[in-house]
């Protein structure tokens, strides 16, 4: 037995080994990817409604940013400071993010606010004590509603991998930015713009054409 595990193989045997182990390197050369394959996957462009995402999401950084940063000297609240704190915070972060994936998928991003933001942006800088409050997280909040349902619906809808993971990122900050500017008791939710009036329910479609076929 122990001469056979030691026996030298033949010169025939070595040439049959020596074409499997060739069959077998040509075997895996043919079966893996070439560098073309490995790289062909590009990622979708990003559409229109992509890019308004990361304008909109870095047009709100600009003008939150100094904003937070006026809070924590002007407000009259030690709430309402704390909450600009939270803002210059996350905004910051959140800028760079944005700036990054514009980056990559080549958006170009605005460098100032719009005229819009900067009118509001005037309007806090004419307040002071409590009436600065009051506008800080009306005009703060009024602002967060309206990107909150800008990523929601890119979100739900985008076919770029980096937008969605963006916009599941944003949706998180904007959603915690829109609790905290509550949390200051001054946000006059009459004031806000009104949901959107809900589709009828399937059931009812239903019951409505059903009642048509019978008339």
């Amino acid at each position: 037995m122990h001469r056979l595990l030691r026996r030298k193989p033949a010169a025939g045997e070595l040439l049959l080994l020596g074409g499997f182990a060739l069959a077998a390197v040509v075997t895996v050369l043919l079966v893996m990817p070439g560098p073309a394959a490995l790289t062909s996957v590009s990622p979708v462009a990003p559409t229109t409604s992509d890019q308004d995402l990361l304008i909109k999401v870095r047009q709100a950084g600009l003008w939150e940013i100094p904003t937070g940063q006026q809070a924590q000297q002007r407000a009259l609240s030690a709430r309402v400071k704390d909450v600009g704190k939270h803002l210059v915070e996350d905004h910051l972060k959140l800028d760079k993010t944005v700036i990054a994936v514009a980056s990559r998928l080549g958006v170009v991003l605005p460098s100032q606010p719009t005229a819009d933001q900067q009118r509001w942006m005037a309007q806090l800088s004419t307040k002071t004590g409590a009436a600065y409050d009051r506008d800080f997280a009306n005009l703060l909040r009024a602002a967060h509603g309206k990107v909150f349902s800008v990523i929601a619906l890119v979100r739900a809808g985008t076919r770029n991998d980096e937008i969605r993971k963006f916009a599941t990122t944003a949706n998180a900050f904007v959603l915690k930015h829109m609790t905290l500017l509550e949390s200051t008791g001054l946000v006059d939710y009459d004031a806000l713009p009104e949901p959107p009036t809900p589709s009828p329910a399937p059931v009812a479609l239903a019951a409505a054409d059903s009642r048509r076929e019978n008339q």
